[in-house]
This record gives C-alpha cells, sequence and structure tokens, in this order.
C-alpha cells in the first residue's frame, strides 16, 4: 500500500471519525438537554439512542482500520495481531445491522401507508450483514496468507540450516 493511499485513508478516518463524534455530541446534548421537544410522530428519544450506537459501531471500525492499515505499512499486518481487529471490525459491523434492523422496526408503524419503505429499510439491513461476511471472508483470506508466511519462514529457516 503507497504513501499517497496510506495519507488519503486515514484523512478519510479522521473525517468519518471527528464528524461521528460531532453528530453524537450533539445528540447527547439534545437528550440531556430536552431542548428539541417530540411531537408524537415518532419516538424521537429511542431513534437518538440507536443513531448514538451506531455512530459507535462506524467509530470502533475506524480505529480497528486505522490500526490494521499501521499494520500494513510496518509490514506486520500479516500476523495473528491482525485477527483481533478483523474480528472486531465483524462485530461492530454486525452490531451495525442489529442497530439498523432496530431503527427498521420502530420506523415500520409509520409506514403502513407505504410498506415498501420498510421492505427496502430490511434490505438495507441485510446489505449490511453482508458486507460483514464479505469480511469475514477477507479474514480467511487473511488466515491462509498468515499461514502461508509461517510456512515459508519455516522453508526459510530449515533451507538456512542445509546452506
Amino acid at each position: 500500500m503507497g504513501k499517497l493511499a496510506v495519507r488519503a485513508l486515514r484523512a478519510v478516518l479522521v473525517v468519518v471519525l471527528a464528524g461521528t463524534v460531532f453528530v453524537q455530541a450533539l445528540m447527547v446534548w439534545v437528550l440531556v438537554s430536552g431542548s428539541d421537544p417530540e411531537d408524537g410522530s415518532l419516538p424521537l428519544t429511542p431513534l437518538r439512542v440507536i443513531t448514538i450506537l451506531g455512530l459507535g459501531t462506524v467509530q470502533v471500525v475506524g480505529v480497528c482500520v486505522w490500526r490494521l492499515v499501521t499494520m500494513v505499512r510496518r509490514g506486520t499486518v500479516f500476523s495473528h495481531a491482525a485477527f483481533r481487529y478483523v474480528d472486531v471490525i465483524i462485530g461492530a459491523i454486525m452490531a451495525a445491522a442489529l442497530v439498523w434492523f432496530t431503527v427498521t422496526v420502530l420506523n415500520a408503524p409509520g409506514q403502513r401507508a407505504d410498506p415498501g419503505v420498510t421492505v427496502i429499510m430490511g434490505g438495507v439491513g441485510v446489505a449490511i450483514l453482508g458486507v460483514a461476511l464479505i469480511v469475514l471472508v477477507l479474514r480467511t483470506l487473511l488466515a491462509q496468507a498468515v499461514a502461508r508466511d509461517v510456512e515459508a519462514a519455516q522453508m526459510q529457516a530449515e533451507l538456512d540450516e542445509v546452506i
């Protein structure tokens, strides 16, 4: 991974993390201050709490990706330490899917006239789960790469003994 790609990815991660922290702070402020009264059309307090949790999943993924990029730059990504971050990413994406399904359930009663919105929202939740499955497949590829790296190191050690 080139230096430009790493810098660009880190810049994106900084913007995303700063943005999510800003929105979370605003949501917490609204919840604590009670300055935005609910009109009863939507359960806004639960939606705000869910938004705070959902943004937390994005932050967890961002931090783990940052750590993995650091490992890539150091050349240590093909190690067992990388699995910890990949596993956390998978868990955070699954948590994000659960958060999205909760939003879908909370929104569903208001969509009785147009149930297609609820179906589309459910589809988005399934797509989020699909992303978790894609990362799981990438984890499997990482496991194979780590195994090959260990095997290559053993073969090199054996070759060094012969020479």
